[in-house]
């Protein structure tokens, strides 16, 4: 074979290649083009949801997604959203919920980062905060500085706890629970017989914001809470049907059914203020109740105590508050589920 045989199929074999190379391309381009962004949503959900505490997360980012986002872009092929359409979905709800905007904001440029590393999609994320949406979008800490989570006043903490303790149904009870021991909703929701030890409530890491066991003082008002409720479920408050974990929005749903304009981890402001106003407690005591991290890292290293015995006595002191103007009378007892 003589040099112009061999550069003929050279450069056959070159242009074969190179519409093999194209093929690919296309069938890429088209794999993407067939991926709509509520498809690559779910798949990173399903990848990363392993990872996240319990299944509060997976519900907050299903939630998110599918109020505002999936009804204006879940049909768009992911390959195909753009800044135009990101800042859609985030104008007409930065201002109005800020907090929640933000979250969406986040979620979609990951959702977006996810596509982009599986070769879904190609160029910059239009999702971006820094350096792109920042120029576009008011600075949300502005936003949310106006927009405290709405609270009960202290001061009426006793007439709304005597409204409470009159209804039955294991939400009222769950959110008592919640309000003596000024918990969050996913560490009173998710509580555990199995975590109760007398007059002490241990809630692991998994459940807790700083991922850091947390041990809660019982006040005898808890105790006696706790005591009226049937034991035939792990869950101290199991949901009615499921028997597992209620759903998040079920104490929201009480304060409507009261027709209590505030927000459930407002009362943890409720309790914030009235130890800091009407108690003499210690700052410190009081923030650890609220499971905060207190002091710098070396004054953390050197107190390694969780002031429990402090705690409890700040704790019973919020439950006999709470006890003025409300029902002196026995805590509403419940039936077993099925009875």
């Amino acid at each position: 074979m003589d040099h112009s045989d061999r550069e003929a199929r050279q450069q056959a074999g070159g242009s074969q290649g190179a519409k093999g190379s194209g093929t690919a391309r296309q069938r890429l381009l088209a794999h993407a083009h067939a991926k709509t962004f509520e498809e690559c949503a779910l798949a990173y959900i399903t990848a990363h949801e392993a990872g996240w505490r319990g299944d509060h997360s997976r519900q907050q980012w299903s939630a998110s997604l599918g109020k505002y986002v999936f009804p204006k872009i879940g049909d768009l092929p992911v390959a195909d959203v753009d800044l135009a359409i990101v800042l859609s979905v985030l104008e007409p709800i930065w201002t109005l919920v800020p907090e929640t905007a933000r979250r969406v904001r986040n979620r979609i440029e990951l959702i977006l980062g996810w596509a982009a590393a599986r070769g879904l999609r190609q160029g910059d994320n239009p999702a971006r905060w820094r350096g792109l949406l920042e120029n576009l979008l008011s600075e949300q800490r502005r936003a949310q500085a106006v927009n405290h989570l709405a609270a009960v006043p202290y001061q009426q903490i006793g007439a709304f706890m005597e409204k409470l303790r009159a209804q039955e149904g294991i939400a009222a009870r769950a959110l008592e629970f919640l309000i003596l021991t000024a918990s969050r909703s996913s560490e009173a929701l998710g509580a555990k017989w199995s975590e109760i030890d007398g007059a002490t409530w241990t809630v692991p890491a998994g459940r807790m914001k700083a991922h850091k066991e947390h041990r809660v003082p019982l006040s005898r008002r808890a105790v006696t809470l706790l005591a009226s409720l049937p034991r035939d479920c792990d869950f101290i408050f199991p949901a009615p049907r499921a028997g597992g974990a209620p759903h998040q929005q079920t104490l929201s749903r009480e304060l409507r059914r009261l027709g209590v304009k505030a927000t459930v981890h407002g009362f943890r402001s409720s309790f914030r203020t009235w130890a800091g106003e009407r108690t003499s407690f210690a700052n410190h005591v009081i923030e650890l109740s609220l499971a905060h991290t207190v002091g710098s890292a070396v004054e953390r290293a050197y107190s390694r105590g969780d002031l429990l015995d402090q705690r409890s006595k700040l704790m019973e002191a919020w439950a006999v508050f709470c006890d003025r103007g409300a029902s002196a009378g026995g805590v509403v007892a419940l039936r077993k589920r099925g009875a």
